[in-house]
């Protein structure tokens, strides 16, 4: 899967009001490298065949009612005015008063109906999006951006939105009202109608290179709202205004932006005054339009009444728009397609890592806790080896350390345990059942996992450890909290548990956000527990507290430390020493000291261990 640009489009389809526009050469590449199966898109229409039909109805009735206007009008100025007809001058009013009504409830109803049938269909592929991409691997999301992930999400299912309601709509109340109003204008007057035929081409010629012209400004104006997106993205979040504070780049992003938004002042200008005079044509075409139509009717011989001119001026100016509708199907029909071919090219990925068809029945209560590795060899989407020929057993109840220089694999060790990412060779059992065949729910709760990154979701403190136990009460959260070594701290806040955390926990400290996960992790309760880096990035004094609350959470567990200092592993029940991701010694700390080979190496060094990457 290679990394895509996302779209300046924003989620806005296309809109038949504009006029006609130029194809996006990037949804024509899109659909060209993901083409799109008509018949899978006819799929997620299935299901509302009946609605779709009855909107077909609507909007044909809808159109053809309207067109009884011109023809109530014909009838008032001809008739029931000259004549002094109070009782057809009634009925006639009455008609265009219920035409009105009729096509505006008919309107509303068909709103309704196309709008519940697209956010039905958004909703579908929104959720079947979501849930697809939760699947993918670590590795999907390392090599993807999150911003094109989002917009896949958000930007491109919004589009979907005017596809369904209003381009697919349009599409049907355009050609009902242009071929209708057509009709209507050659039983009202042939000779009128052959006049009409010269006049509409230059308007649809001009209308169109306006449109073209705005397009290509509007394209630009995308691009650098974008980039000023980015900006307030980067520049305005927790991380960004720390950076640009430590740094003292506030300024430099201060003229950025500024200089972003001079940009589109320009753009502005320009979208506005772009073939002003095109549209001042357009504008003279258009009033000649009835100026024409009023000299035809009154050349000699000429035997069209007063009422069926107005009537047919009504009409004429009626179906230019339609017309223009129509002539925007082809970039309409492209980008809808490439917002399909979005949509559809994320649902198609396979995920690395996949749940097993057939899992073995596995009690989290019960389980031992016995990890073995078994041969495994794992290598980053076919590049080198990172890992080769790993056998290690871990005793059920045991600690065991993994000690190694940077790079020498010790966190994808601990990364395989709870399938963050698979062998590409041999295999991890618990309790003797290899990992791959235990359903992933019951493997999240039997593996536990405290990282060097904390993440703490922007919500309360007790929303974070409800997390890992939906259904624990506050006596458990306190229990957990205490065990963590923060109970006193969160005790004290004015809000307790209820105190937000911040985005990305920033509320509080590294410590407390570390101590505030294992809280979390020990009310998941799992029996394996993998310690990946978790201390290597705090003080002296913070460490030694979450060190405290670490050997609580470990007690009862079989515990993978992954470490990054050698003072840290004398209690451990076993040693790993690993270079050059293979295995070169395990055994207790005290026996590898003193044989000499690569764990007395390091300490002699004085290493400290860095954390891998």
């Amino acid at each position: 899967m290679t990394e895509m640009n996302t779209s300046p489009r924003g989620g806005q389809g296309p809109r038949a009001d504009r006029g006609p526009a130029r194809v996006n050469p990037a949804d024509k590449s899109q659909i060209k490298a993901h083409p799109v199966s008509l018949k899978r898109i006819a799929a997620l229409f299935a299901p509302h065949k009946g609605t779709i039909a009855v909107v077909v109805l609507l909007i044909t009735a809808s159109s053809v009612i309207s067109l009884a206007q011109p023809f109530l009008v014909r009838g008032i100025i001809d008739r029931a005015l000259p004549e002094k007809n109070m009782p057809l001058l009634a009925w006639l009013a009455g008609a265009m008063i219920a035409v009105a009504a009729a096509t505006a409830a008919i309107g509303v109803v068909q709103t309704w109906m196309a709008t519940a049938m697209g956010q039905e269909i958004m909703h579908t592929l929104r959720t079947r999006l979501f849930i697809h991409l939760q699947k993918q691997s670590l590795a999907f999301f390392t090599r993807t951006r999150s911003g094109e992930v989002q917009s896949r999400l958000n930007n491109d299912i919004s589009g979907m939105q005017t596809v369904i309601t209003s381009t697919a709509t349009g599409v049907a109340s355009n050609l009902t009202t242009a071929v209708g109003t057509a009709v209507a204008m050659v039983a009202l007057s042939p000779r009128l109608s052959l006049l009409s035929l010269v006049i509409i081409p230059p308007a649809v010629w001009f209308s169109r290179r306006v449109a073209l012209l705005r397009r290509d400004i509007t394209t630009t104006m995308q691009a650098e709202l974008a980039t000023m997106n980015t900006q307030v993205e980067e520049g305005l979040s927790i991380s960004g205004v720390r950076l640009a504070k430590t740094l003292g780049t506030t300024g430099r992003d201060a003229a950025l932006y500024t200089a972003s938004s001079q940009r589109l002042i320009g753009l502005e200008l320009r979208s506005q005054l772009a073939g002003r005079w095109r549209m001042a044509t357009m504008g003279i075409i258009f009033s000649a339009i009835p100026a024409l139509i009023y000299f035809a009717g009154g050349l000699p011989g000429s035997t069209m009444s007063i009422g069926t001119i107005v009537a047919f001026t009504a009409l004429q100016a009626t179906i230019f728009r339609p017309i223009m509708g129509l002539l925007s199907l082809g970039v309409q029909w492209v980008t809808a397609m490439a917002l399909f071919s979005r949509i559809f090219e994320y649902l198609d990925l396979v995920p690395d890592i996949t749940a097993p068809v057939s899992p073995v029945p596995l009690d989290p209560a019960t389980v031992r806790g016995e990890v073995r590795f078994e041969g495994v060899r794992f290598a980053y989407d076919g590049g080198p080896d990172v890992l080769r020929g790993i056998d290690l057993a871990l005793p059920a109840g045991s600690a065991t350390a993994v000690v190694g220089p940077t790079g020498s694999g010790k966190s994808t060790l601990g990364a395989l345990v709870p399938r963050l990412h698979d062998a590409t060779a041999g295999r991890i059992t618990i309790d003797g059942v290899d990992v791959r065949d235990i359903a992933p729910g019951v493997l999240s709760r039997i593996v536990g996992v405290v990282s060097q990154e904390t993440y703490l979701v922007h919500a309360s403190i007790r929303d974070n450890l409800l997390l890992a136990a939906p259904d624990a009460g506050d006596a458990e959260l306190w229990r957990a909290l205490g065990a963590a070594r923060i109970a006193d701290l969160v005790a004290g806040l004015p809000d307790g548990l209820d105190t937000l955390v911040g985005a990305r926990g920033h509320r509080f400290s590294g410590g407390e956000q570390q101590r505030l996960a294992i809280a979390r992790t020990i009310l998941r309760n799992p029996k394996v527990l993998i310690l990946d880096e978790a201390t290597s990035a705090l003080d002296n004094t913070t460490e030694a507290q979450v060190q405290a609350a670490l050997d609580q959470l470990a007690v009862g567990r079989t515990t993978l430390t992954i470490a990054h200092r050698l003072s840290t592993v004398d209690d451990a029940d076993q040693l790993a020493v690993l270079a050059g991701g293979e295995l070169v010694e395990v055994g207790p700390p005290a026996v590898l000291r003193d044989a000499g080979g690569a764990y007395a190496s390091l300490l002699a060094a004085g290493e400290e261990l860095e954390p891998a990457t």
